[in-house]
């Protein structure tokens, strides 16, 4: 199975509508046959375990370094900025559609 990332904002503009974006997305990628880490789900561990940013960046970027292909949705976002340059800077491609991606990128299931 392809491992896909999904970066996205989360503190700009509603969380709420924010954390529902990249469950939304990550349901419609699981049912396309991909595994899905989607590190807006750290909301909920972070609502009983709260931690300061630089904890949760390190988290995504260890993650983001074990995808193999990131996808980038949603609106501005200097942390889903990093988490894109940063999967770049490590030959990974990028996406900015789950449609672009599940074009793309061939499945195993």
């Amino acid at each position: 199975m392809k491992k896909v990332y999904i970066a996205s904002p989360y503190t700009l503009g509603d969380v709420a509508v924010n954390v529902k974006l990249q469950i939304d997305t990550a349901s419609e990628l699981i049912a396309a046959g991909f595994a899905v880490f989607w590190p807006l789900s750290s909301h909920f561990l972070h609502m009983a375990h709260p931690q300061d940013y630089p904890i949760w960046t390190q988290q995504d970027l260890e993650w983001v370094a074990s995808c193999d292909v990131l996808l980038r949705i949603g609106g501005e976002s200097k942390g889903a900025d990093r988490e894109v340059e940063y999967a770049r800077e490590l030959g990974k491609e990028v996406f900015c559609s789950v449609n672009d991606l599940t074009r793309r990128v061939a499945i195993r299931k």
